[in-house]
């Protein structure tokens, strides 16, 4: 394991109980550890662990086994330093989008005046310059989304963990998202763990791919994506890329064509 290791998993499981009595295996024997600015995507069908991966991650649920650690440090909760993007921009509809991005640093009691400077470049570096006083009903749903990068990005954390954050939008907005994500990743440097069901988008976007499988959750193989950066969205059509979108969909048993970007 490198010695840049900011996020490690080491033999982590987590069982959850059962009304019939059997209990649930949502992940067995997870290791790994993610490197310093490195972006990690993880895939993988539904039931696999995948989400649940993420919210142990982040201090939300306890692991039943293993041990899970952050710069070194045991992950006993939700961390300063750590960011979540969820499935749904879940903003407060009697906000603006200005107060949306800015509530985590008023919860935390951080500097206001800096973190609007802040996030006024953040909302210019999406394409969300002038929606400031705006509210979320006055916005699409990918500017929605944007939203929400910007505010877990707002209190400029190390780690930034983003649960299918694409998964609900069109086709076409979130192609645009894939990319300006890529360019916001490029821009920032962070260590990025991001989850998704397709395996295109995992590919395009991942230093590495984190592979699962089902029944339990569990690791299947961790993949190198070794395409250079920047990558447009003509790349998903190279030779290399088709590669590795078809050794994961062997992985996974799948035949039919992922159409998330493609």
């Amino acid at each position: 394991m490198k010695q840049n290791v900011t996020i490690s998993l080491d033999g982590v499981e987590k069982i959850y109980p059962s009304r019939r009595g059997d209990p649930i295996v949502a992940l067995k024997d997870i290791s790994l550890g993610f490197e310093e600015a490195t972006f990690v995507s993880v895939v993988g069908p539904s039931g696999c662990g995948k989400s649940t991966l993420l919210m142990v991650l982040a201090g939300l649920i306890e692991a039943t086994a293993g041990t899970l650690s952050i710069k070194g440090e045991a992950i006993s909760g939700p961390r300063d330093d750590v960011g979540l993007v969820f499935q749904k921009p879940v903003l407060l509809p009697w906000k603006t989008v200005m107060s949306n991005v800015l509530l985590p640093v008023r919860i935390k009691g951080g500097d206001m005046a800096a973190a609007e400077e802040r996030t006024r470049g953040l909302l210019e570096m999406v394409g969300l310059a002038g929606t400031e006083e705006m509210y979320p009903f006055e916005l699409s749903g990918g500017m929605q989304q944007r939203a929400a990068l910007v505010r877990a990005l707002s209190y400029d954390p190390d780690i930034l963990l983003m649960d299918e954050p694409f998964g609900a939008l069109d086709a076409m907005t979130r192609e645009k998202l894939t990319v300006d994500l890529q360019r916001i990743w490029l821009d920032s440097k962070k260590t990025v763990v991001f989850v998704t069901h397709s395996i295109s988008e995992a590919v395009f976007l991942g230093d590495r791919v984190v592979v699962m499988g089902t029944d339990p959750g569990r690791v299947l193989e961790v993949i190198d994506v070794s395409i250079d950066r920047p990558r447009s969205l003509a790349v998903t059509t190279s030779n290399r890329f088709g590669e590795m979108v078809s050794h994961i969909r062997h992985l996974l048993g799948i035949e039919e064509i992922d159409s998330a970007i493609e």
